[in-house]
């Protein structure tokens, strides 16, 4: 877990840069429709979509652009019909990688990604080939500023969550897939601030990057995936050394 966590401090970072750019809320109004779409436009009975107007809040998405997203799922406007796609593949280093996207034209997606993995280093594999090695469950990140740590752990296992991390100023709390949204609604109903909450694929165990130039390729590769407009999510299951980390980051 303490590589997941390290990573997806990386991931909020990218979102808070992607936010300015105004890049997240084309993935937030995709991910509105989708959860209209399937579950109905009243957030009180469609869990996904109280996520997404959550995440939605979360990068300052005006409400016209929510209202839209919404209109669009349910039918209310006319556009894009988007499907749901999970690419499996591999990062330098043999690294697992799945790419989750939300399309309007399948075969423009497949094209962007494996030109993508390829160029970065990587290859695109065929379904199944690493989604074995990662669980759905719901992760919680909140800042450690103000808040004592046995305390909170007790709080979070409590509420019914599966584990607890303390890493590079963050918790990061998981639990399962049923337990999620007690849990998160639990630590909000408490007065603690919440910096993420979602559902997302968790590795079961991580490979150490102790290389400086495979972790550069991995990171690279990362954030290319996550530029393109039809990717949602990507999860790898590495970890990088402290040291590597150090280097990278200075």
């Amino acid at each position: 877990m303490a590589g997941h966590s390290k990573w997806a401090n990386i991931k909020h970072r990218k979102g808070a840069q992607d936010a300015r750019r105004g890049k997240a809320f084309t993935k937030v109004a995709k991910e509105i429709s989708i959860a209209a779409r399937d579950g109905g436009a009243d957030p009180n009975f469609n869990p996904r979509l109280r996520l997404a107007l959550a995440k939605a809040k979360s990068v300052n998405m005006p409400n016209d652009n929510v209202s839209r997203a919404i209109k669009r799922g349910i039918g209310g406007e006319d556009g894009a019909h988007y499907e749901e796609i999970t690419y499996e593949g591999y990062a330098p280093g043999g690294i697992a990688v799945l790419v989750q996207c939300l399309t309007d034209n399948r075969n423009r997606t497949v094209g962007d990604v494996r030109f993508i993995f390829t160029k970065r280093g990587g290859s695109l594999g065929e379904s199944g080939c690493v989604g074995w090695m990662f669980k759905r469950k719901g992760v919680i990140t909140i800042p450690e500023e103000g808040i004592d740590e046995e305390e909170f752990m007790l709080q979070a296992l409590e509420l019914g969550a599966d584990d607890v991390v303390h890493e590079d100023e963050m918790y990061e709390v998981t639990t399962t897939l049923e337990n999620f949204m007690a849990v998160k609604e639990g630590l909000e109903a408490a007065g603690i601030a919440l910096e993420s909450a979602e559902l997302a694929y968790v590795p079961d165990t991580t490979v150490t990057i102790d290389d400086e130039k495979v972790a550069q390729q991995v990171l690279a590769l990362n954030e290319a995936l996550e530029d393109n407009d039809d990717v949602q999510d990507v999860y790898m299951n590495f970890d990088i050394s402290s040291d590597i980390m150090e280097k990278i980051s200075g």
